[in-house]
């Protein structure tokens, strides 16, 4: 096996890439890989590996030793696997990695929106607290999360890992169907049509793919329909959520807040409507829920499996 890693820095300085070296026999690895590069660096190579570089048909027209491709991540939109398939070439992705710590981001943006954890901490350093006439604040609202409703759409592992915590949290969780799946019952949840989710969850979480059957499931309308004191999370897929909406829902009190790990462009070079600093209640993270140390050296260890089951 030749293999070469076209943009190891997504992974971070702090992971060990040893167990790919062994595995492979070597690898030659590259930090980034600009677009007009990946021709050259790949010519020669018979695997390939990729974080986030696009791959197309001119890289397999050009490069026809090339026989597997093995992406260190969940999302393939980045490989035209239609031309993959055409030319032969095998394309791995890495899945069920970042069960723990996406759902441990999801928590920390429930709790910390539920608590109005930032607010807080913002008027005690700000001397708001000092000017207080008693010995607390109660500024704003607290939502106890035990007997609240969770709503989950997108019940796969990411789903399920957030569900078992919310749970110790005391929390119901109910499941939504994403567009195409039915009514039903899973795991002992109850899966209901989205719209009947929408009006009685406490707090929403995504856990879908982005597709084009699910790209802005959540807009205006369906905003409309959740409770003036709901949450929304999205850990998942930019998309899945309108942004104008939000924001217009955000800033009305349609609902009480949202926590976003993901934004529609990332990173978000030209701007988005969420990174005005007027919207209330909105926490964003750089879509950094994945990036636990574990995580990533998880994803090194399934990629030597999927790179060792092309071998036998």
């Amino acid at each position: 096996m030749k293999a070469v890693f076209l943009d190891t820095l997504t992974l971070g300085r702090d992971v060990d890439l040893s167990p790919l070296e062994q595995v492979t026999g070597g690898l030659t690895c590259y930090d980034r890989t600009a677009p007009e590069q990946v021709v050259e660096r790949i010519q020669g190579f018979d695997t390939v590996l990729v974080n986030k570089v696009v791959l197309g048909r001119e890289h397999f027209d050009a490069c026809p030793e090339l026989k597997t491709i093995a992406v260190v991540a969940t999302g393939l939109n980045n490989i035209d696997r239609a031309a993959a398939k055409e030319h032969g070439v095998t394309v791995m992705n890495v899945t069920n990695y970042g069960r723990s710590t996406v759902a441990q981001h999801t928590m920390a943006l429930i709790l910390a929106l539920a608590t109005r954890l930032l607010d807080y901490n913002r008027d005690a350093r700000n001397g708001t607290w000092g000017k207080s006439d008693m010995f607390c604040l109660m500024d704003y609202p607290i939502m106890e999360l035990e007997g609240k409703t969770l709503g989950i759409v997108g019940y796969g592992d990411l789903g399920q890992g957030v569900a078992e915590r919310a749970k110790a949290f005391g929390m119901n969780i109910v499941l939504g169907c994403r567009p195409g799946q039915q009514p039903g019952e899973v795991d002992g949840y109850s899966r209901v049509p989205l719209d009947d989710l929408l009006a009685q969850a406490d707090v929403l979480s995504l856990h879908c793919l982005l597709t084009d059957d699910t790209r802005n499931m959540i807009g205006e309308r369906e905003l409309g329909l959740m409770k003036p004191t709901a949450l929304l999370i999205n850990t998942s897929r930019g998309g899945l959520v309108d942004e104008v909406a939000l924001v217009n829902a955000l800033r009305k009190g349609e609902i009480a807040g949202a926590g976003f790990d993901v934004l529609t462009e990332e990173p978000p070079r030209n701007g988005n409507p969420l990174l005005a600093e007027d919207i209330p209640n909105l926490i964003l993270t750089p879509h950094s829920a994945w990036a636990s140390r574990e995580a990533r050296q998880r994803i090194v260890g399934i990629t030597v499996g999927n790179l060792a089951s092309v071998q036998n």
